[in-house]
């Protein structure tokens, strides 16, 4: 292994890294079976020159494997969502002229007339590897390492490059903030091919030397049986998780809630994040596990922003405070600096944390900074030295008679109401006021609702010109992979 590869796995040869069903992965295994695969990949070359590599596996040691090995050997790493359609991924390949697919299995035969219709080798992980590690390049930190795409709520999903710098500067600086150590374990069960599982669990947990128990998917059983014999004392998740395992526990004997929340209640962290928790969530999952809910803000062009501190309060409905080396700041609609706390305006950030580029798109990485500043397109207002994120300014603010309404904030209150399991909020053309609100909202069994009963719960509970305007009953909200909501789809 090259001595300045970045990001590096922890050394610590002896320690489990990796646990993956029943077997256990030490460091040093692991570090091996990467040079392995980075010398298979290279096959004779000194350096893949960021020859973009596509994978399409779940969390596993596959994954990791071809992750470290395609940055280790000079590649860029383009991992896939293995919940993708076969148009989706004809874009992301296209986009990043990737040339080479790794998959095994039943992922593998689902890509081969892909692969094939775009003269792209798909191969095994195994197929790759070498007998024994050879000498790899040195990777200076300023290199494209990593392309990760955009979730698409808003346009078409734009591949975001960054460095071995900026994804190394992404993780410290959460090993810093949330006191990562060798002595955490954490179950991996999100989605890789996104920010919060990549960058968030099994980097910092290999950078620090933790143990990182892998699932390809949320096993709601497995994984509370392993909560509840207390091995994690880190827990990450987005609200769709932590809604899941509440609705979960209505479903089993209460000596098994029991259980499975005083597993939770010594945890040394829970955290939620990649949209927004509703502080109702907040309030249940403290009153049932004892845990107050660290929530962050983050996005893919630059890891994590912002955070709730880890020593110090957490506020329900709050993303906190800068994250160390991010500089974090509001500006207008003018491009303005906003100073003064309680005014609306767009978060942009600065620091080692930035994305490098938006990939062969000069005309949209230019666009989105303003004086070396990124422009999130997300509006937030400053609290008591707290942010609190309004919205998407393109999907989340809405301008209604001179107002700026924020579609989170009436969600919040909205899901308060015992009846209401899921709600969306967006604007809607209105001859009269611009935009007026509307409300898509999905019912627990058995309820149902009518316009002006709501109407009226609403009253003393947001202002009137917050209330929903019309509201329309789905069975569902759609959503993508990592449960955000995907506004653009209710759009009428």
């Amino acid at each position: 292994m090259s001595e300045n590869s970045f990001p590096q796995l922890n050394n610590n040869n002896n320690k489990i890294a990796l646990v993956e069903g029943d077997a256990s992965h030490t460091y040093a295994d692991v570090n091996q079976r990467i040079d392995k695969f980075a010398s298979g990949l290279l096959n004779g070359k000194q350096d893949l020159k960021e020859e973009r590599i596509a994978f399409f596996m779940p969390a596993s040691l596959d994954y990791v494997t071809t992750m470290h090995g395609v940055w280790r050997a000079g590649g860029i790493a383009v991992p896939l969502n293995v919940s993708s359609a076969v148009a989706e991924l004809d874009h992301y390949l296209s986009c990043a002229s990737v040339t080479r697919m790794i998959a095994n299995g039943k992922y593998q035969d689902s890509l081969r007339e892909l692969c094939a219709s775009m003269n792209i080798e798909l191969l095994s992980v195994e197929d790759v590897m070498a007998e024994e590690a050879g000498d790899l390049p040195v990777i200076d930190e300023n290199r494209r390492g990593m392309m990760l795409f955009t979730s698409g709520t808003t346009n078409k999903p734009k591949g975001v490059v960054s460095t071995h710098k900026t994804i190394s500067a992404q993780i410290t600086t959460l090993v810093e903030a949330w006191c990562w150590s060798e002595e955490d374990t954490i179950p991996l069960f999100l989605p890789v091919h996104h920010i919060h599982g990549i960058i968030n669990i099994l980097s910092c947990g290999l950078w620090a030397g933790a143990t990182v128990h892998l699932f390809a998917k949320f096993d709601i059983p497995k994984i509370t049986a392993e909560i509840a014999a207390g091995t994690y004392n880190v827990f990450m998740a987005v609200p769709t998780i932590y809604v899941k395992l509440i609705q979960y526990f209505d479903t089993i004997d209460e000596a098994e809630v029991k259980k499975i929340c005083d597993g939770f209640r010594p945890m040394r962290l829970n955290i939620s994040g990649s949209a927004a928790c509703p502080v109702k969530l907040f309030e249940q999952w403290q009153g049932l596990t004892g845990q107050v809910l660290l929530e962050r803000y983050g996005m893919t062009e630059i890891g994590m922003g912002l955070s709730n501190p880890y020593s110090g309060e957490r506020r329900a409905g709050h993303v906190g405070q800068a994250l160390p080396g991010v500089e974090v700041q509001l500006f207008d609609e003018d491009n303005k600096l906003i100073t003064e706390e309680n005014t609306p305006g767009e978060i942009r950030i600065k620091g080692d944390n930035l994305f490098l580029e938006y990939w062969d798109n000069e005309k949209a990485t230019i666009e989105s900074f303003h004086d070396s500043w990124f422009c999130t397109g997300d509006v937030a207002v400053l609290e008591d030295g707290y942010y609190r994120i309004m919205g998407r300014s393109s999907i989340d603010i809405i301008k209604s008679g001179g107002y700026k309404l924020s579609a989170l904030e009436i969600e919040g209150t909205l899901l308060t109401h015992d009846d209401i399991a899921e709600c969306a909020v967006i604007g809607v053309e209105d001859e009269t006021w611009g935009e007026s609100v509307m409300a898509f909202i999905g019912l627990k069994p058995g309820a149902s609702m009518e316009y002006a009963d709501l109407k009226s719960w609403c009253k003393g509970k947001m202002s009137s010109y917050k209330i929903p305007k019309e509201i329309k009953i789905i069975d569902a909200l759609p959503r993508n992979a990592m449960g955000k909501v995907t506004k653009s789809d209710l759009k009428p």
